[in-house]
């Protein structure tokens, strides 16, 4: 055989692994931007999920919707039959919308709620597209400073929000409440969260290693940097601003912290989880032997009971407020 074929032969192996890695990091780049398993529910589901909502059951008194435009965004606002001393903003996670997120408002039956969607993807995806970028919690969490300014203006001081966010719905109440802080306005009334990823790098890494690790994964880091900056490029945005642990570099968090830790959890990485946890000047964390978005589950009663407990304590914390009580707007 000539040299120049043993040369040829000799390449292939290497040629072979870099189209894989190219492969690899390409596609995983497309589900940070645009999640493959993310369909809108058709809108005769939502509105029946909605009206079953508003009627409540199982001790759930119920309320009303009505839905307004702030800034492109349609916010939905959920009244309780009764007056509540405050809100629920609940953030939904990577690949859902409003309505997978919806449900959760039976967690805060004294509070009232607001939901929306990130840049308005689902109504986009309804329409045929164009349907704006996932960015990992950087435009994302600006919306979510936007929805928190109107409700503001509405006449619900911050005191009185509270972030409710599980997967990239954690990771994005938790890019807004760091903004949010450096405002220098004061606390919102708490917030709650649940496997944030650590950054879109972390993330695409641990999508490469998925369940359990491989012989192949020693390339996991390699493969996750390229799908993070090729997914910074499709979305516009820059991978640094997602990442967790820098956002809240330096601060000394005001606002309540309830954390369900999946300790399991190979997409939110348990060590950040912890990292995170510790900037709060007032937290509570509760250590579950499960997976990725499996506490409630796991949890049973006691999820929704350490929910009850941390929003009594939070608002009647609120009520009371320096200098004694004062009513509610």
């Amino acid at each position: 055989m000539k040299r120049e074929a043993w040369f040829v032969l000799g390449l292939a192996p290497i040629l072979g692994l870099g189209g894989f890695i190219g492969w690899k990091a390409s596609s995983v780049a497309w589900e940070l931007v645009d999640p493959p398993f993310y369909r809108p529910q058709p809108l005769v589901r939502v509105e029946t999920t909605y009206r079953e909502l508003a009627e409540g059951q199982d001790g759930d008194p119920g309320g009303s919707w009505s839905s307004e435009e702030v800034g492109g965004l349609q916010l939905w606002r959920f009244t309780r039959p009764t007056t509540s001393p405050g809100v629920a903003l609940l953030l939904h996670g990577f690949g859902d919308d409003r309505w997978g997120t919806s449900p959760a408002l039976k967690w805060f039956p004294s509070l009232d709620a607001a939901i929306f969607t990130y840049r308005r993807r689902d109504d986009a995806m309804r329409r045929g597209g164009p349907v704006p970028a996932v960015t990992f919690g950087v435009v994302e969490s600006l919306d979510v400073i936007r929805i928190v300014h109107h409700l503001e203006a509405s006449g619900v001081p911050r005191r009185r929000i509270l972030l409710l966010g599980r997967s990239l719905g954690a990771s994005v109440g938790l890019l807004a409440l760091a903004d949010l802080e450096r405002e220098g306005k004061g606390p919102l009334a708490g917030i709650i969260w649940e496997g944030a990823p650590a950054s879109s790098r972390s993330f695409a890494e641990r999508l490469v290693r998925g369940p359990q690790d491989r012989w192949w994964h020693v390339l996991a880091p390699l493969i996750g940097a390229m799908a993070a900056l090729e997914a910074g490029h499709l979305g516009g945005y820059a991978p640094k601003d997602t990442d967790l642990l820098r956002r809240v570099s330096g601060l000394q968090l005001a606002t309540p912290s309830l954390c369900f830790l999946a300790t399991q959890d190979r997409l939110a990485p348990p060590e950040v989880q912890r990292s995170i946890a510790g900037r709060f000047r007032n937290g509570h964390m509760i250590e579950v032997t499960t997976w990725h978005l499996h506490c409630a589950d796991s949890l049973g009663q006691a999820y929704t009971g350490a929910i009850c407990a941390a929003v009594d304590t939070w608002f009647q914390d609120t009520e009371r407020g320096p200098g004694g009580p004062h009513p509610i707007p």
